[in-house]
């Protein structure tokens, strides 16, 4: 029998990536800028930046991205005193659907977001850590791992198109329960994640979580687990050494008063948990952050 071949549409391919980091800046930290003949994204993670594409200006906050065009002239720099966290990637696309990006400033939603970790951590499998440019191909990188870059990469780029698009039609019959029940987890895990940034300055216990959800703890620690891909428990330990991060970059208190701040018993333990976390003490950080936040090229502060 003779099959039909069916040839896939393609939107948008993504040819080559040329940069990909995510750095850690100090507070004040400027760049004072570059233009070039392919697409970059930035994606602020935490803190706020101002940033200067061509003659527009754009005030970011946690959980916005703006886009570059190819050979738009960009710069910024940290504002409000915060140290921000910031996603940059480049790459080169000939597709014309990348029109629609241009001059773009958009918010993510949480599945946004979630491919833009996989797309970062897939590349940490793929290229030596810290990343650099151009990028090492790691010897050892798992089977794959640079194509799901490019798959991460190009559904989140085909996720926020759909952004400028006339929504799908919604699904009928007996996927509308399954839909209901995995908005359901999502919600919990949601919420488990609200619950933990509101409280970061607490020693929370599985326990404390799952009670003020009203969720049994084996449910909320398999759930957390299935759509973070980590427990719950070194998730909100990581959450509060990020934070720490964030305090001694901005460098408003000292050690003992984010070691109180954040809840913990003794400025020891919060120094034993912080290297165990970040692979260095408190100390360690905030004299790599120091020597790291001069007038350095873009591209050579990544931390951790």
């Amino acid at each position: 029998m003779d099959y039909q071949r069916t040839t896939l549409k393609q939107t948008l391919v993504v040819d080559k990536l040329i940069t990909m980091y995510y750095f850690e800046f100090a507070k004040n930290y400027m760049f004072h800028g570059e233009q070039h003949d392919f697409w970059e994204f930035v994606y602020i993670d935490k803190g706020e930046v101002d940033v200067t594409a061509d003659s527009r200006r754009h005030l970011l906050k946690s959980g916005m991205i703006i886009f570059h065009k190819p050979n738009e002239f960009h710069r910024f720099h940290a504002c409000n005193g915060t140290a921000p966290n910031i996603v940059v990637i480049s790459f080169e696309c000939k597709s014309p659907a990348m029109k629609q990006f241009e001059q773009q400033v958009l918010s993510l939603e949480t599945e946004e977001r979630n491919l833009l970790a996989s797309m970062v951590n897939e590349g940490m499998n793929a290229f030596e850590f810290p990343f650099h440019h151009p990028l090492v191909r790691r010897d050892d990188s798992p089977i794959g791992s640079e194509q799901l870059v490019r798959v991460y990469l190009e559904s989140f780029l085909l996720r926020l198109l759909r952004k400028f698009s006339l929504p799908f039609g919604k699904p009928k019959g007996p996927a509308l329960a399954a839909a209901a029940k995995e908005k359901a987890d999502y919600e919990v895990v949601q919420h488990a994640l609200h619950f933990m940034q509101q409280n970061i300055d607490s020693p929370l216990s599985l326990s404390d979580i799952s009670h003020s959800l009203h969720v049994a703890r084996t449910k909320l620690k398999d759930l957390f687990k299935e759509q973070t891909g980590e427990p719950i428990m070194r998730y909100f330990t990581s959450l509060r050494m990020e934070h720490a991060k964030m305090l001694i970059r901005e460098q408003a208190y000292n050690f003992t008063e984010i070691s109180s701040q954040l809840g913990f018993s003794s400025p020891h333990y919060f120094s034993k948990s912080f290297k165990k976390i970040t692979g260095m003490t408190p100390s360690e950080y905030a004299r790599s952050v120091k020597a790291r936040s001069s007038a350095a090229p873009l591209g050579k502060l990544f931390l951790n």
